[in-house]
């Protein structure tokens, strides 16, 4: 069973003075069967003092206020979890029972949740895709599967040209993304075939270094399997989730489990840095690994952004100029 010391580090920073910060942090990972958090430190610039409760979906969030004026926000959090191998679904139960089970369970709690379509113009388009494949005539685990390689193979991984404010259907038109995107996109396709479907966030922690999503939080799938349970799929990597990823929260989609948000009065101008840093525990005692911080793009709620600026119509505009 690896342990992985995780730090991660939120920064915002303002050019003037802001005050009444209002903010809800979702850092605390998931204590469960698979996970085995041993220790947790927050440092909050400040030292405001967190209250914690939990969300619909059963998530610990934290939540503190900065009434006094400041230029900078930083929280930074210092995990120590072990994660433990999970038992993956076998095929022996028959197809049909599990596609019929799926239809007995789609309006009741909690599938009906994860049922529910987000607003996407292109849903007819990706509808044809999905009802185009073998997916029903193999076993939900295997379907799930195929539709995980199918948002790996036909999307790029792109940093940067996508935010949080990306909409599903400025995603399909590019077939790019980053992790949060790729999810996004595998939630539709999943919920269109029946399969509940919710969204994770959390950290990639690779024991080889090759898988992508280091030095941020990560995102991928949980669906679920009749008669087994909850399942994660990482469409970013092609994998189904198993020892080397951290969850954080769960939910439909990503507003359900952003790591840090809030509001504040003052300037809507800042700058976000987010660095994480992993570490792998082995025979030899580890040391706490620091986070490089790398500029990320704010929400639109709080960050003035022109259309100049957007990073989907700049890349639209270089398409059109190269045609």
């Amino acid at each position: 069973m690896p342990r992985f010391y995780i730090h991660h580090v939120t920064k915002y920073t303002y050019p003037e003075a802001v005050r009444d910060s209002a903010n809800q942090i979702m850092l605390y990972p998931i204590k469960d069967e698979n996970q085995e958090v041993q220790s947790q430190r927050l440092i909050i610039s400040g030292e405001p003092k967190i209250e914690t409760f939990r969300d619909y979906y059963g998530n610990e969030v934290g939540s503190f206020m900065n009434t006094t004026p400041h230029k900078e926000l930083q929280i930074e959090s210092h995990i120590s979890v072990v994660t433990k191998p999970i038992i993956f679904p076998t095929d022996e139960i028959e197809v049909e029972s599990q596609w019929e089970n799926l239809l007995k369970i789609k309006n009741t709690v909690p599938f009906i949740d994860f049922l529910k379509q987000e607003n996407f113009a292109a849903l007819p388009e990706v509808k044809q895709i999905a009802d185009s494949g073998f997916y029903n005539t193999v076993s939900v685990y295997v379907a799930v599967q195929q539709l995980n390689k199918y948002v790996f193979e036909n999307f790029k991984y792109i940093k940067g040209i996508t935010s949080i404010e990306t909409t599903l259907d400025e995603i399909w038109k590019l077939r790019a993304g980053v992790c949060q995107d790729f999810a996004h996109i595998l939630l539709v396709m999943l919920r269109l075939l029946n399969i509940p479907a919710r969204y994770v966030s959390g950290y990639v922690c690779p024991h080889d270094n090759n898988q992508r999503g280091e030095g941020a939080t990560h995102a991928w799938v949980e669906a679920y399997i009749p008669f087994y349970g909850w399942i994660g799929l990482d469409p970013t990597n092609n994998c189904i989730v198993d020892d080397s990823h951290v969850r954080l929260a769960i939910g439909r989609k990503f507003s359900d489990c952003s790591p840090v948000k809030g509001t504040y009065k003052g300037t809507a101008k800042q700058t976000l840095e987010v660095g994480v840093a992993v570490s792998l525990e082995d025979k030899a005692q580890w040391n706490e690994v620091p986070a490089i911080l790398t500029s990320q793009a704010a929400p639109l709620s709080t960050v003035e952004e022109s259309y100049e600026h957007n990073s989907y119509q700049k890349y639209m505009q270089m398409i059109q100029q190269q045609q």
